[in-house]
């Protein structure tokens, strides 16, 4: 699974990397203990107007699809749910069961998305001690996500978008802390991927594979991470968890 995780990386940045616009205005800042029901940068293509509306085709007109860096809640939404804490639940979406899941077979269709992290946190079994994931290289992890769009009970409120991450089976580095991992997508897969016209959904889901366990490096830190209240840079920084005085206090 994913349940926690670091988007360190300015938006700027993450727009350069995907080839995408970055958000017109941001107040988000460097996470380094990212939890479900936060708000999360995510890559989209969409058909949205100049100030990042959605919009539809017309009559006369057909709006161009653009990529874009967004902000939305960690924790997906149905469009049909009647409270907005469902999504607290659904920060994680199984690849097995995409097509089957009412939350979520709509949007595997057709509303797919990229979540970039820093690094995502694992624990050890059973010491319960806390490790970061990242990439080898330092490059930002392109997350295989879903996302939704929701306007309250009675679809009448303003839109708040949400996603999700895919998870599916992990490689032989992470099955040492768990059974899942989150999907990382290639950069030859994140056209298809993104675009919300391509509905080939068993050509996408052949994307569900782990990523190589050599793309990926792995170090312990501290126990602080356990505390979704913690945050700063330190919590990503390694340390040996045989000395005590590293372990921070929440133990």
């Amino acid at each position: 699974m994913c349940g926690r995780f670091v988007s360190a990386t300015p938006p700027d940045e993450l727009a350069r990397y995907f080839g995408a616009d970055a958000p017109l205005e941001t107040l988000l800042e460097p996470n380094y203990n990212v939890a479900p029901s936060a708000t999360v940068f995510a890559v989209r293509e969409r058909r949205v107007t100049k100030d990042n509306k959605d919009t539809k085709d017309t009559k006369d007109t057909v709006a161009p699809v653009r990529r874009t860096v967004d902000e939305l809640r960690w924790g997906l939404i149905p469009f049909w749910a009647k409270e907005a804490k469902i999504g607290n639940k659904m920060f994680n979406a199984r690849s097995e069961t995409l097509d089957s899941k009412p939350a979520f077979k709509r949007t595997f269709g057709s509303r797919r998305c990229i979540v970039p992290v820093t690094g995502f946190y694992e624990w050890a079994k059973p010491s319960k001690q806390p490790v970061f994931i990242q990439r080898a290289d330092g490059d930002p992890l392109a997350l295989a996500g879903l996302w939704e769009s929701w306007r309250g009970p009675d679809r009448d409120q303003e839109p708040l978008h949400s996603c999700t991450i895919i998870t599916g089976k992990p490689n032989a580095k992470v099955a040492e802390f768990h059974d899942r991992m989150p999907v990382v997508l290639p950069p030859t897969a994140w056209q298809d991927w993104l675009d919300p016209s391509f509905d080939d959904t068993a050509a996408l889901a052949e994307l569900f594979t782990p990523c190589p366990s050599e793309l990926l490096r792995i170090h312990p830190v501290r126990k602080d991470v356990n505390n979704s209240r913690s945050s700063g840079a330190q919590l990503i920084e390694a340390y040996d968890p045989d000395e005590p005085e590293a372990q921070g206090t929440l133990l």
